[in-house]
C-alpha cells in the first residue's frame, strides 16, 4: 500500500529485494514507465530496497498518479 503524505502532498512507498540484481532489473522497467507516463518520483535505492516519493500537483492524488503506482507495483510482484 502507497503511503500518502502531506506538506508537501505525495505518496510514498519502499520496496524490499534480497538480491541487488533484481534491484537492477526492476529499475530498468521502473526507467521505461517514467517516460511513457511522464511522471519522474524521487528514487532512493540501497543494496535491498528502493524507495519512491512520487510529489502531486494537485490536492488530490489523480488516476494518472494510482495507475503509475499500480503498475510500479505490477513490477514489483512479476519477480
Amino acid at each position: 500500500m502507497w503511503n500518502e503524505r502531506e506538506s508537501p502532498l505525495r505518496m510514498e512507498k519502499r520496496f524490499e529485494f534480497e538480491q541487488y540484481s533484481k534491484i537492477s532489473k526492476f529499475m530498468g522497467k521502473i526507467e521505461k514507465l517514467c517516460k511513457e507516463r511522464d511522471i519522474y518520483p524521487n528514487i532512493s535505492f540501497g543494496k535491498n530496497f528502493v524507495s519512491f516519493s512520487i510529489f502531486l500537483d494537485n490536492k488530490e492524488i489523480s488516476d494518472k498518479e494510482k495507475d503509475f503506482s499500480k503498475d510500479i507495483d505490477k513490477f514489483y510482484f512479476e519477480d
